[in-house]
Order: structure tokens, then sequence, then C-alpha cells
């Protein structure tokens, strides 16, 4: 999981080229952890069994088997500062399961996982899947 400064834009599009399915999670105007979990679930287009809890999440991205078959995934996590200084011991939980999840995607085979803490204001509204 990395922090990127620069206009996330380019790499989404470098992403898709490569064949890679690219999501976008918008955090802007979160308040609590039910609607962040909501937010990450619609992201992920995830089945009726998301549980909307963080075993859920977890077992959603190490999963994805619902989403396109793809060499990888690159998840765009934007507008997620203000949440993370709100409600900074779930934001500790979140980035936990990403980064346990990514940790997953780089032992496995069958693809690989990146998840990018947006700063850019550029990235694209709709997520192109693939």
């Amino acid at each position: 999981m990395t922090l990127d400064p620069q206009p996330i834009a380019p790499a989404m599009a470098r992403a898709e080229e490569a064949g890679w399915t690219t999501l976008r999670v918008d955090l802007g105007g979160v308040h609590g952890k039910a609607e962040l979990l909501r937010r990450w679930g619609a992201a992920l287009d995830v089945p009726e069994w998301f549980g909307e809890n963080w075993d859920a999440l977890a077992d959603a991205l190490i999963d994805l088997s619902w989403l396109p078959a793809a060499p990888g995934r690159l998840v765009v996590v934007t507008s997620w500062s203000s949440y993370a200084g709100a409600r900074p011991g779930e934001w500790e939980t979140l980035r936990e399961v990403l980064e346990e999840a990514v940790a997953f995607w780089r032992d496995a085979d069958g693809g690989a996982l990146a998840v990018v803490l947006a700063q850019a204001p550029d990235v694209p509204r709709s997520p192109s899947r693939r």
C-alpha cells in the first residue's frame, strides 16, 4: 500500500492497459465504520454474503473471485484523510486489513493487489473493470 502525492489517473490508465482491473473507493463524506464498509462493498461489487464487518472485508479482499480474471487489481482510495483523522482507530484497522490483503496477493499465484491512497483530485469517478 502506498501514499501517492502525484496525479493517479496516469497510473490507473497504465494498469488498465496492462489488463489490470481498476477500482476506486471514494471515502468522501464517510463518518463511521458502517458507511466505510458499505463504500468498500460497493466499490468491490461484493456478493450478497458480504457482512459489512472487518472480517468480511478481509475475506472479500483475498477472494475477489467475482471480479473479472486479471493479472492484477489496483484499488485507489480517495478522500480518505478526513476519515483517517476523525476515526484513527478504525483507520488503523482498515490499513491492517489492506496490508494483509496486499501481502496475501503478493504471495499468491494468479494475480496481484495494489492499494494506493491517493491525494490527487484527478481520479476518474467511475471504476473500470476488465
